[in-house]
């Protein structure tokens, strides 16, 4: 499965998540690695799910760049 992450630049550090996955979360000190630390949350999120017996949530968030004059 493929789901989408976000990604915020904060003043230290970067965090990420995953709006179809709530409670996913990752915090890293830059873009790739808190890629590489989503991507595992992810991974231990859905094992987690499956071991409970719960529903997987199939991916269905997107996302857009809109432009705008400021």
């Amino acid at each position: 499965m493929r789901y989408m992450v976000v990604i915020e630049e904060g003043p230290t550090s970067f965090g990420a998540y995953v709006p179809d996955l709530p409670g996913c979360i990752a915090v890293g000190e830059s873009p790739e690695e808190v890629l590489q630390l989503i991507q595992e949350a992810i991974e231990f999120h859905v094992e987690g799910l499956k071991e409970e017996g719960q529903h997987i949530p199939v991916p269905h968030s997107s996302s857009s760049f809109v432009e705008v004059q400021a």
